[in-house]
């Protein structure tokens, strides 16, 4: 809809896309070493965050420009909402991270080009991705706090399996406010990945059925499947029986 719409944007976005996920990616890499090397108050700390910021002026330049190219200003802000949260709050700005799902755009070429498959491809990026970035976060506002119960990335990578998934064992859990704010987005990211996954796994099915049906409808004169195995299985039974009855009856001469 974006490319009969707002041509000018959809053509801005597809000679910057490789650019900006480059960006992310050493964004993602910054600040991966950032948390589980360091700590605030670090030299080495505030020489990453000056990276950090970098990226985050390249992404408000990004969103200023495609805003520009937008004829429709206030309908262009409405369809990003991401992309204005990243702009107007920091603590936000990992969520940007999502277009690096183009990483990918290479994989969506060999799965099957149908909307199954592009489904499939997007949650693995997607989900990787905001596990991956939501451990690192809840894992950085943590791990000070008095009374922490997520200490280590690992505690905090098994937090985050068992929010995203929605199972909840409470053996983990955030005590910080931005811990909390992490774990709602979570907690919604979740409901719509298993959503998706269910609603996926549910149209296979259906397509299973509604094809079987359809052929046999169509076809109604021919065999299905099943009835043909079952004949095959019959004629080669009556094939055996007969060579049985040969060998009966003529035990010395070989049967071809």
């Amino acid at each position: 809809m974006e490319e009969e719409d707002e041509p000018r944007v959809a053509a801005w976005e597809r000679r910057t896309d490789v650019p900006l996920t480059i960006v992310g990616l050493v964004y993602l890499a910054v600040y991966a070493v950032q948390v589980l090397a360091f700590r605030g108050g670090d030299p080495a700390w505030f020489a990453l965050d000056v990276v950090l910021w970098a990226t985050w002026v390249v992404f408000i330049a990004d969103f200023v420009a495609r805003l520009v190219l937008a004829r429709r200003k206030w309908r262009f802000v409405g369809r990003h909402p991401f992309d204005v949260i990243v702009v107007l709050a920091p603590f936000f700005r990992f969520l940007r991270l999502l277009r690096l799902v183009t990483v990918v755009s290479s994989l969506a070429r060999v799965l099957r080009d149908d909307f199954r498959g592009r489904v499939a491809s997007y949650l693995l990026v997607s989900t990787s991705l905001i596990g991956f970035v939501a451990a690192l976060a809840v894992y950085e506002v943590e791990r000070d706090a008095p009374e922490a119960s997520i200490t280590s990335f690992g505690e905090a990578t098994w937090w985050v399996l068992t929010t995203i998934t929605t199972v909840g064992y409470g053996d983990r859990y955030p005590v910080t406010t931005e811990g909390r704010f992490v774990a709602a987005g979570l907690m919604l990211g979740g409901i719509a990945i298993v959503g998706t996954v269910t609603a996926a796994i549910a149209t296979w099915f259906l397509e299973q059925v509604g094809a079987r049906d359809l052929s046999e409808a169509l076809h109604p004169d021919e065999p299905s499947e099943t009835a043909q195995l079952l004949e095959e299985v019959r004629a080669l039974r009556a094939r055996l029986d007969q060579l049985e009855g040969d060998r009966a009856m003529s035990p010395d001469r070989a049967v071809p």
